[in-house]
C-alpha cells in the first residue's frame, strides 16, 4: 500500500488536488487494498516485482470487469526505479497471466490524460488507445482520461 500511495503522489503531482495527494490519499488507497484482499477478488491477478535485495519495486493488479474484458486497474513501478525494466515485466507478466486465466478477453486500463509518461509506456507496449472520458473521483473532482487496450 505505501509503494502505491508513492507513486501516485509522484506520478499524479501537478495532475491531481494537492488536498487529495497530500490529505486522504493513504486512508484512500488502505480501504481499496482491504476491499481487495480480503477476501480476495475472485478472477484478479497480483504480481510483484522485487530488486536483488527483495526490496518492493512494483506491482501490477488485473481483476475481471463487469463488461467482461480484464481490467489492468494497476501498475506501478517505485519512483526512482521507472525505466529499470520492472514495468515492463510485470505488464508482460500481467497480459501472460490473463491471456491463460481468461483466454480470448481483451485488456484494457484506464489512464489520466496527463500523465504523458504512462501513456507513452503503454503505446511502446503495444496498447491503442479506445476511449477518452471524465473520470469521476468519489473525493469529489473530475479529470479527463484515456482507455487503452491491447487489441487482438
Amino acid at each position: 500500500m505505501a509503494l502505491h500511495v508513492e507513486s501516485w503522489r509522484t506520478a499524479y503531482a501537478g495532475i491531481m488536488p494537492d488536498g487529495f495527494l497530500n490529505g486522504p490519499l493513504d486512508d484512500d488507497r488502505l480501504a481499496l487494498w482491504r476491499a481487495r484482499l480480503d477476501p480476495p477478488v475472485r478472477g484478479a491477478g497480483l504480481f510483484v516485482g522485487h530488486d536483488d535485495e527483495g526490496k518492493l519495486l512494483g506491482f501490477a493488479y488485473l481483476l475481471p470487469s463487469q463488461d467482461g474484458r480484464i481490467l489492468l486497474d494497476n501498475l506501478h513501478v517505485r519512483p526512482g526505479s521507472t525505466g529499470s525494466g520492472a514495468g515492463s515485466r510485470l505488464l508482460r507478466h500481467g497480459l501472460a497471466w490473463a491471456a491463460d486465466e481468461h483466454p480470448g478477453r481483451e485488456v484494457y486500463l484506464e489512464v489520466l490524460k496527463e500523465n504523458t509518461r504512462a501513456i507513452g509506456f503503454y503505446e511502446r507496449h503495444g496498447a491503442r488507445r479506445t476511449d477518452e472520458r471524465m473520470c469521476r473521483f468519489r473525493q469529489g473532482f473530475e479529470l479527463p482520461e484515456l482507455e487503452y487496450a491491447w487489441v487482438n
